[in-house]
């Protein structure tokens, strides 16, 4: 992975060139790169003499997402199934679903001779993100947003979409990892390495609470998101509204239990993923109750009992599973995420672990909190 800022490695002209692939009759007139993901390249790319004046570029990982042909077709059936759902049954506010464009060859990706796979998307206009909740009100459109999707992809049938990435939100797995890793080097000691190290070892059982719940036959597989933290929902910049869910790459097959938590992981989080004072990160049960209140109404539809009592497993249990995840990174030589310097999965292994702390001695206050928007 590099850890250089992504026009930095790339030509504009190359990037120009690559564009054009997707707007061969359009003149660029500017390419700079775009948002803060830490899996693909992305970049906004101007354009001069048509309406849409913008457009998102994008170069797929394939150190992450081994077969993009594969994630563009979930995409593809995704943006199909919830387009026609919304003709058919409109929402009574402004709801976007970003648009895959493709090349004059009619492939909704580009593929370069050194076999790099490019994709072009609709940018959202008069949007806005952010790495963090500020009020309550804004909590609850992000559980809006996250209850829409769901709600719109509740009739879709999940075997229809390919696993693009095998084990993906299957926390046993990561745990697996997490032992191979561990089993093979020599580990570099310190403070905050034993931390993380006791951490895990201490709640081993956790990572098998949501998967030994679907092998019991109480949780079921839905069509899930898979990364819907508050950075991949945007609002509408003059009425505050969410208008759209984005970063599509993991829409597959999977217990919309690892999006509930995920969204209350990230959006409760005020301090983000990043912070190194990681002593100081809590969750928020203010932003957890807006955020059912924006999430449970809609998704009643469709939540069974059990969906409702392991609301509060699934917090824990991905905001475990992504500090496992970076602490696996870390000790093995930060090959997924993009790092900054070479301890910076360990620091953000480290506020995930404290989030999950923060979540177990809140258990009761967040239950109560389900049981009374329920």
């Amino acid at each position: 992975m590099s850890q250089n800022h992504p026009l930095n490695q790339f030509d504009k002209s190359q990037l120009i060139a690559i564009a054009q692939n997707f707007f061969p009759q359009s003149q660029i007139t500017d390419i700079k790169p775009f948002g803060s993901g830490n899996i693909n390249d992305t970049f906004l790319v101007s354009l001069q003499g048509i309406e849409a004046q913008s457009f998102i570029l994008q170069r797929i990982n394939t150190n992450v997402f081994r077969e993009p042909k594969l994630v563009m077709r979930n995409m593809r059936i995704y943006g199909e199934h919830v387009s026609d759902r919304l003709a058919k049954q409109p929402l009574d506010r402004r709801w976007d679903v970003p648009q895959i464009f493709t090349t004059a060859q009619s492939q909704d990706y580009w593929q370069t001779e050194n076999g790099e796979y490019w994709r072009s998307l609709s940018f959202i206009a008069g949007s806005q993100s952010f790495d963090a909740i500020v009020n309550t009100q804004q909590a609850r459109e992000v559980g809006y947003a996250l209850g829409t999707f769901h709600h719109l992809t509740s009739d879709l049938a999940p075997e229809r979409l390919a696993d693009t990435l095998e084990g993906f939100h299957i926390t046993p797995r990561y745990l697996q990892q997490y032992l191979e890793v561990l089993a093979k080097g020599s580990i570099k000691k310190s403070i905050e390495v034993d931390y993380c190290l006791k951490f895990v070892g201490d709640r081993h059982n956790l990572a098998h609470i949501l998967e030994d719940a679907k092998a019991a036959g109480k949780l079921r597989l839905r069509v899930m998101h898979g990364d819907p933290k508050v950075n991949n929902i945007l609002f509408d910049q003059k009425t505050n509204l969410a208008v759209s869910v984005i970063d599509l790459d993991t829409v597959k097959s999977g217990l919309v239990h690892y999006d509930i938590g995920d969204c209350l992981r990230s959006g409760c989080n005020l301090a983000g993923e990043e912070i190194e004072q990681w002593e100081s990160v809590r969750f928020e049960t203010e932003f957890c109750q807006g955020i059912l209140q924006g999430y449970l109404p809609i998704a009643r539809s469709f939540l069974t009992d059990h969906d409702y009592a392991y609301i509060y497993d699934a917090i824990r249990v991905i905001t475990f599973e992504l500090g496992l995840r970076f602490f696996t990174d870390y000790l093995a030589g930060n090959v997924y995420f993009h790092v900054k310097y070479p301890e910076h999965n360990l620091w953000r292994s480290l506020v995930q672990f404290r989030l999950v702390e923060s979540i177990e001695a809140q258990e009761s206050v967040i239950n109560q909190i389900i049981k009374d928007i329920r």
